[in-house]
């Protein structure tokens, strides 16, 4: 069976860091391209970051330059960096696992960025 663990989420200052992890099992990571999203309340799901086969990646706007999406295949977990953390960064994050027309996901953490 196909899972997704996610830690690492938490209560975090503007300026922070936190590093969320998403660990795998039943599969291997290498076979899917990977991906974070997040949903703060009363919004859509919106990407944050994806990890294409291959070693592609790609950020959404408001992220860019301050989180990084990275994967350790050996131990088949997905990371998000987060940096210069924001209040409107406060979300549910979620990783997923992704082929063409299939998509599996975590079941999400919570960022919370407050002084």
């Amino acid at each position: 069976q196909v899972q997704l663990v996610q830690s690492g989420g938490g209560l975090v200052q503007p300026g922070g860091s936190l590093r969320l992890s998403c660990v795998l099992s039943g599969s291997a990571l290498w076979d899917y391209d990977l991906g974070w999203y997040r949903q703060a309340p009363g919004n859509q799901r919106e990407l944050v970051a994806r990890f294409i086969r291959g070693g592609t990646t790609s950020y959404g706007d408001s992220v860019k330059g301050r989180f990084t999406i990275s994967a350790d295949n050996a131990k088949n977990t997905v990371y998000l960096q987060m940096n210069s953390l924001k209040p409107e960064d406060t979300g549910v994050y979620y990783c997923s696992i992704e082929r063409t027309a299939w998509q599996k996901w975590g079941r999400g953490t919570q960022v919370t960025v407050t002084s």
